[in-house]
């Protein structure tokens, strides 16, 4: 009888469900152990977690299930292999301007018109307030001094903009609207920044434990510019020296499917210097977002 998903993770000490999801379709899809081992640890996984991971894989593979399902990728991210340079989802035709395996990231351009994102901002306008991160001792938010942006949440569907973006997004990244939370627009006027850090949920941190139970771990970023900056403001990756300039319309997509250093997905918002930075968040989890 084939193992469950949640055997699986508990008879490898060290992995997560996103890595188990990873190998089997990568097996699946012909992959060889030898391959998907090399894959494994140069992504950071230790020699003991990749070949206990690979090895406690193969026996579900044995015995399928007799009705086939529909596989899902084992994280969110856009099909590349399929589509080079140019991704149409539905509604638009989404450029694909750079990408990297490591970290996992992908440059964007066109995916919102310039009437789209000026629709954002406008009717994020009213709600805006002082930006809050997850405090590390509690289930709560508060005020952080890394973090000097204005903000606000969008429910999922709450403007026809939104819902538009939202269903835009799932087919870029293939990955379901309903495992993402609520859009976010900031704002940072001159000097206001956002200092390094990363977007998973740290799983030592006592305030985790409430936060997953909503959706599950973060898995992917997506941050979208509604506006040019004219000096400052960048998308800095300290860790692999990439920095990326805001141009309205365009977006930034990371993926960490475990909430490790290894990722290389440590991230920060460069202090604006002229001009003032708009932009939308979009945080993707493991499972349906509540």
């Amino acid at each position: 009888m084939s193992q469950t998903l949640e055997q699986l993770v508990a008879s490898v000490p060290g992995s997560t469900p996103a890595l188990m999801r990873w190998i089997q379709s990568q097996l699946i899809a012909g992959h060889s152990m030898a391959t998907l081992e090399q894959s494994l640890l140069a992504s950071g996984w230790t020699p003991t977690v990749a070949q206990a991971a690979l090895t406690a894989c193969t026996a579900p593979l044995a015995a399928p299930p007799s009705a086939p399902a529909t596989i899902r990728p084992a994280g969110p991210g856009p099909n590349l292999q399929q589509h080079v340079g140019d991704i149409h989802v539905g509604d638009r035709h989404i450029q694909v301007l750079m990408a990297m395996q490591h970290p996992h990231v992908v440059l964007f351009g066109n995916l919102l018109s310039d009437a789209e994102c000026d629709q954002l901002i406008a009717d994020a306008r009213p709600a805006m307030a002082r930006s809050r991160t997850v405090a590390t001792q509690a289930s709560r938010e508060e005020i952080n001094p890394d973090r000097t942006s204005q903000g606000m949440f969008y429910t999922r569907g709450q403007t026809p903009v939104v819902a538009r973006l939202e269903t835009r997004i799932a087919r870029l990244l293939r990955w379901p609207e309903e495992n993402g939370e609520g859009l976010q627009v900031l704002n940072y006027l001159p000097g206001a920044q956002y200092k390094a850090h990363h977007d998973y949920f740290n799983p030592k941190e006592p305030s985790s434990a409430a936060i997953l139970q909503r959706g599950g771990q973060r898995v992917g970023t997506l941050i979208i510019y509604l506006n040019d900056v004219p000096a400052g403001g960048g998308t800095y990756f300290p860790e692999s020296r990439l920095r990326f300039y805001p141009r309205k319309g365009n977006a930034v997509f990371f993926a960490y499917p475990h909430p490790e250093i290894q990722t290389l997905t440590l991230h920060a918002g460069d202090p604006v210097l002229q001009g003032e930075k708009w932009i939308a968040t979009k945080w993707l989890r493991e499972r349906e977002f509540v």
